[in-house]
């Protein structure tokens, strides 16, 4: 069995897969500098609708040093901006352009590659590595965290992004038991499996109620039209059925490229919980899309879902067991599982599938990565409800 270091995988019980160091001070260099303040000018130059010209001007920078010699942080954090950047040029203007200049195309390629991610917004660098807390000293809650990098920034924006990171946050105590109830399944330790189950089942509560929130402050008219259009991908996407000429790249030959757009999918809390409770998912386009979507995780959240999945007995442990309580606490927590999903697929009819048909970018019947959201969601939460035992 694999033996189960939580900070080789990045995670700790205080903030799950949020990143480990406080982006907001993550100094980069200075060349990078005017990177940084083109990316958090965004909310000034989208407006302008001419948002490609003041990008085009940002200096051609080849960052084969900086990836070389800068920390994981430090290439997370330009990350970040150019990723927003990238997506504010592809998506800023009516019409989508069919290549990504040099300037923005060579350096988020080298970092995407630095990092092990594809070279465009991803969840990480949405939600992961972008929130600060007001207080330092205080709790990662919704009532003392804000977002950083911005695309028009105001209140739907920000809080559509600090749902996200507050989930996340809370997670962290579920994720970091499970190599624990991994081993007590091993050791047919019933009471340290049955206190996890139980924890675990307070901490889906809790992020239940955080994500109930998400109206309070994210406008389902609002997120459409001034959240949503700027995470799309360029893969499965109508506007850019053919994909995006990455300039000066040489590994793409000139070739466009297709990546997917950032969604919560991309988070690793849900495929985790599979992996532990044994979740599997049938092998068809959408099981597909699932695996397709792990990539667009950081390389060690990766690792840590592949490596529970092929060590976790939590499912044949349970139905082997005369313990009814074990049952149904395993029970609860598939419930907790598929009711997280319930309301994914709630907000996904009520955030896009209910608006405006929008532009060929932004369509309502296709999501952000690029597929038919409605009918992805029911199938993966009808799965995961099928494994109640």
């Amino acid at each position: 069995m694999t033996a189960f270091h939580l900070n080789e995988y990045d995670i700790s019980k205080e903030r799950g897969f949020l990143s480990s160091f406080d982006p907001e001070n993550v100094q980069l260099p200075q060349d990078l500098e005017v990177v940084r303040e083109a990316a958090m000018a965004l909310p000034k130059t989208i407006p302008t609708g001419a948002i490609r010209h003041h990008i085009e001007r940002l200096p051609r920078l080849d960052l084969t040093d900086f990836c070389a010699s800068s920390s994981l942080s430090q290439r997370r954090v330009a990350m970040v901006h150019y990723s927003f950047l990238v997506q504010a040029y592809i998506w800023g203007e009516p019409e989508p352009p069919k290549h990504l200049p040099q300037c923005l195309a060579v350096p988020i390629w080298q970092l995407g590659q630095s990092i092990g991610q594809p070279p465009l917004l991803t969840y990480s660098c949405y939600v992961l590595d972008n929130w600060a807390r007001i207080d330092q000293a205080g709790p990662i809650d919704l009532s003392n965290i804000h977002m950083l990098q911005p695309f028009l920034g105001g209140q739907d924006e920000a809080w559509f992004v600090l749902i996200h990171v507050a989930i996340e946050a809370r997670a962290g105590e579920m994720l970091a038991s499970i190599p624990t109830l991994v081993q007590a399944c091993r050791d047919h330790d019933n009471t340290t499996i049955e206190a996890g189950l139980t924890a675990m089942t307070a901490v889906w509560d809790d992020m239940n109620d955080i994500f109930d929130r998400m109206p309070e402050r994210c406008d389902p008219y609002i997120y459409f039209h001034r959240v949503r259009p700027w995470i799309h991908g360029w893969k499965d996407n109508p506007a850019l059925s053919d994909g995006l000429i990455y300039e000066g790249v040489e590994e793409t030959a000139g070739k466009p490229q297709v990546f997917r757009g950032q969604t919560g999918s991309q988070s690793s809390i849900v495929p985790s919980m599979d992996a532990f409770l044994g979740v599997d998912h049938a092998g068809d386009p959408l099981r597909t899309y699932l695996d397709e979507l792990h990539i667009y995780r950081p390389p060690e959240h990766r690792k840590y879902i592949d490596d529970i999945r092929a060590n976790s007995v939590l499912r044949p442990y349970v139905q082997a067991t005369d313990s009814a309580n074990l049952k149904a606490l395993y029970n609860d927590c598939v419930n907790n599982l598929t009711r997280f999903r319930t309301r994914h697929l709630e907000y996904a009819a009520s955030y896009i599938n209910k608006q405006s048909k929008g532009g060929a970018g932004n369509t309502s019947d296709v999501g952000t990565g690029g597929t038919p959201f409605m009918k992805y969601l029911k199938k993966h939460r009808d799965e995961a409800a099928a494994h109640m035992l």
